[in-house]
């Protein structure tokens, strides 16, 4: 019996660890959620960004990526979930979903352990 438990217990610690962090996962994630990473459009952190400059009809326009980093997670979530303009269609798990959330308010939680 100690064998058994010798050989398997080794096994079963490193089937259970894992390899990468839920804050790096999250970080790869938003980067490259499926082809076209957020950051693209939304900045490093959920800024908002601008992607491109034209003229229409002579007049100057530009498109932007919205800053999502300010949303509640509801309205989030909502967000991913409804066509809009420009934006791809990821058909996000709920963890991705919440990993993608949590990515973008780590300068907030960050914020709250300086002030402490």
């Amino acid at each position: 019996m100690k064998q058994i438990l010798f050989f398997t217990l080794p096994l079963y610690l490193y089937a259970t660890s894992s390899f990468i962090t839920p804050k790096e996962y999250a970080a790869q994630l938003y980067k490259n959620p499926r082809g076209i990473g957020c950051n693209l459009c939304h900045g490093e952190n959920g800024e908002g960004k601008l992607i491109a400059k034209y003229k229409h009809k002579g007049v100057e326009k530009s498109f932007r990526g919205p800053q999502i980093n300010n949303k509640t997670y509801e309205e989030f979530a909502k967000a991913l979930n409804r066509r809009k303009k420009g934006m791809p269609r990821y058909f996000l798990t709920n963890k991705e979903v919440e990993a993608l959330y949590l990515h973008l308010q780590k300068d907030k939680e960050e914020k709250k352990k300086d002030d402490k």
